[in-house]
């Protein structure tokens, strides 16, 4: 494998009011549409070997409007993180009952722990090493974040120092044998 790009879905309503979207199959707006539109500028002249996505309808549309020509392999793992009895809410509005806490540091009841969710990222990198080429991800954003926390060896925790945006593209790679960040969280292919 030589890159692993990785896609955050389109805007969906939760995600623009920061609501807490895991499992709950909420599709893309019409920005979001038209930010997975954009996103086909960023990708369409790229010859992956192989393109995955999430089941879930915002990061498949996404894929699907991305990169037309190729139907996504779907895996379950790359889901976002069950959130559990915090699925629909606002960070905001649980630190009204629990002060200071986040999805990253407090337990998420009924849901996947952090470690839980690194295990499955730990899953998908093992399958894309033995990709021979680059490989795209369409996924969510908590999800691609712990991910790229694992592609660089951090617990799965770290994720919470990776922002990631939605619409966006970045690229993991190598550094000759070293795992490195070579591009995060762009949104340049976004028209205002």
């Amino acid at each position: 494998m030589n890159r692993l790009v990785l896609a955050r879905h389109g805007e969906t309503e939760w995600s623009s009011t920061g609501r807490h979207t895991g499992r709950t199959n909420v599709p893309l707006t019409a920005e979001g549409r038209h930010q997975a539109d954009q996103i086909a500028g960023k990708l369409d002249d790229r010859d992956f070997a192989a393109v995955w996505s999430s089941p879930l309808q915002r990061a498949l549309e996404t894929s699907r409007r991305a990169l037309p020509r190729r139907e996504p392999e779907i895996f379950d793992d790359l889901q976002e993180w069950d959130y559990g009895d915090y699925e629909g809410t606002r960070t905001a509005d649980v630190r009204l009952k629990i002060p200071g806490w986040t999805v990253w540091t407090h337990e998420v009841t009924g849901g996947e722990s952090v470690d839980e969710v690194g295990r499955r990222s730990d899953g998908v990198i093992k399958r894309a090493l033995t990709v021979d080429g680059d490989v795209c991800v369409f996924s969510h954003g908590q999800f691609l974040r712990i991910l790229a926390a694992r592609w660089l060896g951090l617990p799965a925790d770290a994720g919470r120092l990776f922002a990631l945006d939605t619409a966006t593209v970045s690229t993991l790679g190598f550094e000759r044998e070293t795992r490195v960040i070579r591009r995060w969280n762009e949104a340049c292919h976004l028209a205002p």
